[in-house]
């Protein structure tokens, strides 16, 4: 069986605050955006990383939502709590400098974790937990 991870979805509240965290902070590319309805769906990926990509998507699209749902879902987005994801550099301190220098919300700073890992945390402008390994 040869099985890939393709697409990992992350929910947005604001495509173009998303655009800066991801294409301009982090480098990503944008591989696709959509619009449909008022709403967007954008794509990116590390560049070099052609099989993997993020897809960033309105966290209340579906539309069998009832109007208290789509509140408390936005309120767990917004809290972190909702969906994350884990990243990974070759030089942690760097990478942290340059997003503590753009004006991210900082959860974690570099910490060497008692399993065993050196990472950090940040939430994008979604308020989704992102955090960022330094593989040894």
């Amino acid at each position: 069986m040869d099985i890939t991870i393709h697409e990992s979805y992350l929910p947005h509240t604001d495509p173009e605050a998303s655009l800066q965290f991801y294409r301009d902070l982090l480098g990503f590319e944008v591989r696709n955006d959509v619009g449909y309805e008022g709403m967007r769906w954008i794509t990116v990926a590390p560049k070099g990383q052609p099989d993997t990509a993020i897809v960033l998507h309105p966290p209340t699209a579906s539309p069998d939502l009832t109007d208290d749902e789509r509140r408390v879902l936005l309120e767990v987005v917004a809290k972190g709590s909702y969906f994350g994801i884990n990243l990974a550099t070759p030089d942690l301190a760097a990478t942290f400098e340059a997003l503590e220098a753009g004006g991210v919300e900082i959860v974690q700073e570099p910490t060497e974790q008692p399993y065993g890992v050196f990472d950090c945390a940040v939430r994008d402008p979604a308020g989704n937990m992102i955090r960022i390994q330094q593989p040894r």
